[in-house]
């Protein structure tokens, strides 16, 4: 190859410089501006070609100006020579002027593609990050901006592999209303440690990674976990990081690299559990409903040192507005229900239903009216064998009905109605169970299952070997037609159904509260409750664990005297003598959680008061 020549080397460094940027292009033209008029100046300068005969430095400051405002050379006088020079400093400014128009108009539209591309840092602190998009986004997101509504200036930032416009556009459609929360979206990839770099996760108070909608979402969660946790620049504070895995295989690889900064939550495991609950105790899914979301009543922790020594049985009459269900003791130990004889420690926090954090205010423990002449001992009613009836198949299966041996009553059946599949050998202590095969849209084939006989059924998408839309389709189908052969034949049995896209959940819900449709907007609900306070993990653990305390809806006549106008502190002191805390209680209008201790309330026949039990 010759020898490179002045041009190509000229051309590879003017390549160079224009590959720097706009920044290098500006001060590029301003030393070619410069070096034209000092020559142009000097020139003129030499030959005493001014017509009004100034120095070398206004001969300059006019070259300046006409390079600068090339109109100024209109009204100029003079030899040959000085107007050529000046026409020479007027083209040559026409030239740069031009070119720095141009790259500044570049350098704008470049930084606003920049800005629309989201690809700017997100200037926050004690934000909640969102890393990841799917379906579970607008849920997670409404319930955040429903936690920050008595906050003033609350951020989510969310980081996902999608175009930043997209998804403002798609979040404003679904949720317009956000009070005072600004939800910052940015474009980059959640697995990469420099996009992770844009939203700040080391100034955020919570980190909540969301499974993609794909075939391998607990990888693409383990993934991010390890951007966070083993990144060298990660902060020295632990993270809190909050996260869902669908399976159970991979929870202990998840739980080794997020540690003890990770709250881990199982989908299949909690929309399992509450399934097997919620079908055997209508009302049941209205109170998950409510104190998962943060609209209405959650669950709060607090500390009231004016309940010091107190024992619980009256530490639970304290609050009008609010109710106790456990104590955390000084070494952080979470005892939902205590019995009624357990002191409230100096350095107790008390665990509380209420509407929000700073509605829990003690009204005093020494002037609750208790009606003692209202309570009853009516004993629980020995539980009676039941007709559950299982329609459908996907992973979930073997799970609900391991729960459902768990609850259920000695000698209940349990029928498994699906397509193909077969369930594994299990051995089961309480119920018997019977499969069969068949296609659950099909009419004949539901008319054949004499669900009059039925207590509850249980209605699961199919979602192994069908698409989430075509799984939901098959499955409201098959409910309506469900619905269909109640009403026509008069029968009272339960449905829970899984839906697997929330906007088909809307499509199949009710207003019947015996009825309920499960879906992950729940895992959503709990995700995000969990993000606000990560001790929440271990108490909904507890709620959904048959051996732990867990909600029940039980027959009001248990607790007091049918038809009689009482208040609320009489309901809960009859719970405490069996060992219960009172939480509300279902009537014909729905289902009341928290009520005011002291406002009468008169319970009837078919009335159920809702209750944290061990059984």
């Amino acid at each position: 190859m010759g020898a490179m020549g002045f041009g190509s080397r000229f051309r590879y460094w003017f390549d160079g410089m224009t590959a720097r940027g706009a920044g290098a292009m500006i001060v590029l033209l301003f030393f070619v501006t410069a070096l034209l008029v000092l020559l142009v100046s000097s020139m003129v300068a030499a030959s005493g070609s001014d017509p009004l005969e100034r120095n070398f430095f206004g001969i300059a400051w006019a070259s300046l100006m006409r390079a600068i405002d090339p109109g100024n050379m209109a009204s100029d006088q003079g030899s040959l020579f000085y107007l050529l020079a000046m026409l020479t400093v007027t083209v040559g400014g026409l030239f740069v002027m031009g070119t720095l128009i141009g790259i500044i108009t570049t350098g704008i539209e470049n930084r606003l593609d920049a800005m629309r591309k989201g690809r700017s840092f997100v200037a926050e602190r004690g934000h909640t990050v969102v890393l990841g998009w799917s379906s579970q986004v607008f849920t997670v997101v409404a319930e955040l901006v429903e936690a920050n509504s008595s906050r003033r200036k609350a951020c989510i930032a969310i980081l996902a592999e999608r175009d930043k416009v997209e998804m403002e556009d798609e979040l404003k459609a679904r949720i317009p209303r956000r009070g005072g929360t600004r939800v910052v979206c940015r474009t980059g990839c959640p697995i990469d440690t420099l996009d992770l770099e844009i939203v700040n996760h080391r100034d955020a108070s919570s980190v909540i990674i969301l499974p993609p909608d794909d075939d391998a979402p607990d990888s693409s969660v383990i993934k991010t976990m390890l951007a966070l946790v083993n990144n060298p620049a990660r902060k020295s504070d632990p993270y809190h990081i909050v996260s869902i895995l669908r399976s159970p295989d991979n929870l202990k690889v998840a739980e080794m690299v997020g540690g003890s900064e990770a709250q881990l939550i199982l989908a299949g495991d909690i929309i399992a559990r509450i399934t097997a609950q919620t079908c055997r105790q209508p009302g049941l899914s209205s109170v998950y409903s409510e104190l998962l979301g943060f609209q209405g009543n959650e669950i709060y922790f607090g500390r009231e040192k004016l309940l010091a020594h107190e024992p619980y049985s009256r530490a639970v009459h304290a609050f009008e507005d609010s109710c106790l269900i456990g104590l955390i003791n000084n070494k952080g130990a979470i005892l939902l229900n205590p019995s009624a004889d357990t002191l409230v420690g100096e350095d107790y926090s008390i665990v509380v239903v209420t509407s929000d954090d700073d509605a829990i205010k003690v009204s005093g423990v020494q002037a609750v009216q208790v009606n003692e002449a209202h309570m009853t001992t009516e004993p629980e009613a020995p539980p009676s064998s039941e007709q559950i009836l299982l329609l459908g198949w996907n992973r979930k299966v073997p799970m609900i009905i391991q729960e459902l041996d768990s609850y259920a009553a000695p000698g209940s059946q349990l029928t498994l109605a699906t397509g193909d599949e077969e369930l594994g050998a299990s051995d089961f202590t309480n119920l018997a169970l019977s499969v069969l095969h068949g296609d659950i849209t099909d009419r004949a084939f539901l008319d054949s299952l004499n669900m009059g006989c039925c207590d509850h059924v249980i209605l699961q998408s199919c979602s192994e070997h069908l698409e989430p839309q075509q799984a939901d389709a098959r499955t409201l189908i098959t409910l309506l037609h469900l619905r269909d052969i109640r009403k026509k034949g008069g029968h009272s049995f339960t449905i829970v159904t899984e839906m697997l896209d929330e906007r088909n959940r809307r499509l199949a819900e009710v207003s019947n509260t015996d009825d309920f449709i499960v879906s992950d907007k729940l895992v959503s609900l709990l995700l995000t409750q969990i993000s606000e306070n990560r001790e929440l993990k271990t108490v909904f653990q507890e709620i959904f664990d048959p051996d732990g305390s867990e909600i029940y809806l039980k027959s009001a006549g248990m607790y007091v005297r049918y038809g009689i106008e009482t208040n609320f502190h009489t309901v809960v002191a009859s719970a405490l003598r069996r060992g219960e805390t009172a939480i509300g209680y279902r009537n014909g209008e729905g289902v009341f959680i928290n009520p005011g201790k002291s406002r009468p309330i008169t319970l009837l026949p078919g009335d159920r008061v809702v209750v944290l039990a061990r059984d």
